[in-house]
């Protein structure tokens, strides 16, 4: 049995993965939190939240390094630690830094940060020769301006450092990047309390369909778990509105994707150690890369992929933590292809009607999650504000995507917001 640090986490699918991945490899865990409060609020009426299961919930500053470090130096003195893990983005650098610290098992530092941070990604790339975006990042609205000017519009604007699409728009001249600077400048600190960075990435728009490429990184060695075609929507805003595993592409296209996902886990140093979730534009120009998370695919994605091929990223995510080989080999699992389609609300509101009958029983359905009526519902402007989703799966082939669509449209049909 080992023992995990498990520093923070995000409340959603990913949160209930992580500890069930934990016990049924045979180990426990420590959650260390700085508010408890923000899990409690986020379990199931009635149901304790998974993550405070563990073996030991210890409240301490997450936020601030410098005091950290020596705390769980002393917690590890104590409780002796065989690996440290986060599934939340905002705590990825951090948990690399405490492994480091610890001599624990992980990824390098640097390389963590220069992932979670889109402009590091961005330079580390260029010097390394991969084609991308031209691109340009600053802090002060003259310089803003001169570059958008010079990359020229429509293009990409961005937040360096935040996650799920937030703030993230297609600005089409001046004054859509006056507004989104603006906004970005009301939203000085993340959910998680830490203070943002006021950067500001520019980027050339890119054409052609998303995907992303699932890898898992052990000993040197980068395993690809497969692809998965992405919908997006929402615009000027760029939200997933679906998914779907394995992508229905042709295979040069998919190879492409790959290949690049690799070369971009070379270039940042991601080949140790790491559960990877690339995402990659297939342009007219060749595959780019959109953005590099060093940790498994959310927004249902890793539940896909253990619906089609067997592989648990969860349970892999925990074995490289632990410094282990992770078990990626494929089993039958009756499904060719797998999608989950959210419900993206246009419009803000109260959601007054949104019944799924007897979904659940339809065939092929794997999952429904709806928001209930009397929900507050805003206009969608990240991945944070779906009202549901629906997940289901095609026995025969890539037919798993036009199922959930079906699906939805008769979820929107009855959908009321007032």
């Amino acid at each position: 049995m080992a023992h995990l640090l498990v520093v923070e986490s995000w409340v959603g699918s990913m949160s209930r993965l992580l500890p069930r991945a934990i016990r049924e490899g045979g180990h426990e865990f420590t959650f260390l939190t700085r508010d408890l409060h923000h899990y409690l609020r986020s379990a199931p009426e009635g149901a304790a939240h998974p993550l405070l299961g563990a073996r030991n919930v210890i409240t301490t500053e997450t936020n601030d390094l410098d005091a950290l470090l020596p705390e769980v130096a002393r917690l590890h003195s104590v409780l002796g630690f065989d690996g440290v893990i986060t599934s939340c983005d905002y705590y990825l650098p951090t948990v690399a830094r405490i492994a480091g610290h610890l001599g624990l098992p992980g990824p390098g530092p640097e390389a963590v940060e220069n992932a979670c941070r889109k402009d590091a990604t961005r330079r580390v790339l260029a010097d390394a020769g991969l084609p991308g975006p031209r691109f340009a990042v600053h802090e002060e609205w003259a310089d803003l301006a001169r570059a958008a000017k010079e990359i020229g519009y429509p293009l990409v604007a961005k937040p360096v450092d935040l996650c799920a699409g937030m703030f993230v728009r297609r600005v089409d001249d001046e004054t859509q990047l006056a507004d989104l600077v603006r906004d970005l400048a009301d939203f000085p600190v993340n959910a998680r309390g830490q203070r943002r960075t006021p950067a500001v990435l520019l980027e050339e728009l890119l054409d052609g369909p998303e995907v992303s490429v699932e890898t898992v990184s052990y000993a040197g060695a980068v395993h690809m778990v497969g692809v998965t075609d992405k919908s997006i929507g929402g615009a000027p805003a760029f939200i997933e509105t679906g998914h779907m595993f394995p992508a229905a592409l042709p295979l040069a296209d998919l190879d492409a994707a790959e290949q690049t996902a690799l070369g971009a886990l070379k270039a940042l140093g991601l080949t140790d150690g790491v559960v990877a979730h690339t995402e990659i534009k297939l342009t007219s120009a060749g595959p780019r890369v959109v953005e590099v998370n060093p940790r498994p695919a959310g927004n249902r994605i890793t539940e896909l992929v253990r619906h089609v091929t067997g592989i648990d990223l969860a349970a892999a995510f925990v074995d490289v933590a632990l410094g282990r080989r992770p078990d990626l080999g494929r089993t039958d699992t009756g499904l060719r292809s797998a999608a989950v389609g959210f419900l993206v609300p246009d419009r803000a509101g109260t959601l007054e009607a949104l019944d799924a009958g007897r979904l659940a029983d339809e065939p092929g359905v794997l999952e429904v999650q709806l928001a209930e009526p009397g929900k507050a519902v805003k206009a969608a402007g990240s991945n944070n504000e779906y009202l549901g989703h629906v997940m289901a799966g095609d026995p025969d082939g890539p037919g798993a995507r036009e199922r959930v669509e079906g699906l939805l449209a008769g979820l929107r049909a009855g959908m009321v917001i007032r």
